[in-house]
Formats: C-alpha cells, sequence, structure tokens
C-alpha cells in the first residue's frame, strides 16, 4: 500500500516503514503525528483512490525519528559593475520521520499489546463479588 502526502509545500509518495526528511514538524523525537494531507491512496494492482483535491478521512501516521538540519547552501547576490554582493548561508530545519501506517479511514491500526492486557483484567473483577458474599455471610 502507498500513499502521496503533502507537507511542507511539497508531495511525498510514502509506504509503510519510509523514512523521509520533511519541512521542520512541531513534535519531540518519539511522538507519532498524524499527516492528513493525503492527496492518493493505492493498494497493490487495485486503481489507486484519487481525491479532489484530499481524500476525506485518510490520514498517515508516522513517527519523528529526529529533529536535525539540512547542508548549508549559499546566496550569493552580484550586479555587475556597481560594486554590489551580497553573500548568505542558510541551512532548511528538517523533520525525519519514519512511516508507521496508511489509513483510508483515518483510524491507526490496532495493535496487539492492548488486547493481551484485557484479557488479564478480566480474571479480576470475578474475584471481587466473592469477597461480597464473604462479607454479607459475617453480617
Amino acid at each position: 500500500m502507498f500513499a502521496v502526502i503533502k507537507t511542507g509545500g511539497k508531495q511525498y509518495r510514502v509506504a509503510k516503514n519510509d523514512v523521509l526528511r520533511v519541512e521542520k514538524l512541531d513534535a519531540e523525537p518519539g511522538a507519532t503525528v498524524e499527516l492528513k494531507n493525503v492527496l492518493m491512496i493505492g493498494d497493490g494492482d487495485a486503481a489507486p483512490t484519487v481525491g479532489t483535491p484530499l481524500i476525506d478521512q485518510a490520514a498517515v501516521f508516522a513517527e519523528v525519528v529526529e529533529q536535525t538540519r539540512g547542508d548549508k547552501i549559499i546566496v550569493f547576490k552580484k550586479k555587475r559593475r556597481q560594486n554590489y554582493r551580497r553573500k548568505k548561508g542558510h541551512r532548511q530545519d528538517l523533520t525525519v520521520i519514519r512511516i508507521t501506517d496508511i489509513s483510508a479511514t483515518g483510524k491507526p491500526a490496532k495493535q496487539a499489546a492492548p488486547k493481551a492486557e484485557k484479557a488479564e483484567a478480566a480474571p479480576q473483577p470475578a474475584a471481587a463479588p466473592e469477597a461480597e458474599t464473604e462479607a454479607k455471610t459475617e453480617e
């Protein structure tokens, strides 16, 4: 499955586990971000779903790997025979993200870990009614 997303004024074709360097996003490393500007979703041999311009409720979920800066570029302006020269440098702030999930419904995929916790929580309420019956017999 792949998706075309728009972030930072650019478009990217992404798939699960892809690592991208995008314009700076406000998130800490390790945080999960949701990218809602999904332009297209494709799945294997089936025809892709194209938005007009966006697909409603579609989302791409990504984990922030790190906040970094790009390479330095030199901006040099000159006008010949006018003794006009200006030199500036620029480093763009970037965010490195790893795509974790692509969803057409806007909901992240369910994880197996919470289901295991619910199975463990079930025996605990069963013990509580036994304690109540013992308290009633003492009265």
